[in-house]
């Protein structure tokens, strides 16, 4: 028996509050994450400054969240089987950028709308719809005006690919995704060119929405034109 196999062995006799007292000798050596060093803190200070935010600002952490899962869940895998990760640096109208011989694919990560702390359905945005749809909201964190004076909040269509959009709300998994393709979505009636803000998302995969990244991609690149339905 290897040492680590005996301390292992040991600690499955401690109670618990024993192994905490393990771990918290541990603890005053590692560091959970390089973010700690970064900060010059530990993660238990970061986790609750984060509990004590407002409701926007967990907003906006649960939109980093998903962007990473997205990231490491999906992306990861892929890298693994001959995919790459091209992402430039700076601020861009997607999160990553990611090609394999054919290509590459640019993708936006955005969070299941909520509203009053639960899953926002698409009748409560646009009343004359049907109730049976997730909503995602489709616009940029912060605003601004362009040098004609033009918002630019909204996406335009053609400055991603793929919306992938994190269920984590309705299902408290942060891998569930549906996809689907940018050009496919529902164009705002007062500026065409602008993705509409809300969009519907289906609660099951369908013709319009998958859970399979691979997929949106393939539905991407095979040039249908089309508009999910609403």
């Amino acid at each position: 028996m290897s040492r680590l196999d005996e301390i292992h062995k040991l600690l499955l006799q401690c109670t618990p509050e024993e192994r905490q007292q393990v771990f918290k000798i541990l603890r005053s050596e590692f560091h959970i994450h390089p973010f700690e060093k970064t900060l010059n803190t530990r993660a238990e200070v970061i986790l609750e400054a984060i509990s004590k935010a407002p409701d926007l600002t967990i907003r906006g952490v649960r939109g980093i969240i998903a962007e990473a899962s997205f990231i490491v869940d999906v992306i990861g895998p892929l890298l693994e089987s001959g995919w790459r990760d091209a992402t430039p640096k700076g601020d861009l109208p997607y999160d990553c950028l990611i090609e394999d011989n054919k290509g590459g694919v640019r993708v936006q990560v955005k969070m299941q709308r909520l509203k009053d702390h639960r899953p926002m359905m698409v009748s409560e945005g646009y009343r004359r719809l049907s109730n049976d749809k997730f909503v995602v909201e489709t616009q940029r964190t912060r605003g601004g005006k362009d040098a004609t004076g033009g918002n630019t909040r909204p996406y335009k269509f053609g400055e991603f690919d793929i919306l992938a959009v994190s269920l984590h709300p309705s299902t408290n998994d942060w891998r569930e995704f549906r996809y689907t393709v940018a050009s496919w979505l529902l164009p705002d009636p007062d500026a065409s060119a602008n993705i509409l803000k809300f969009q519907p998302v289906s609660q099951i995969p369908n013709a319009d929405w998958t859970s399979k990244f691979l997929d949106a991609v393939a539905w991407y690149r095979s040039g249908t034109q089309k508009c999910i339905a609403a």
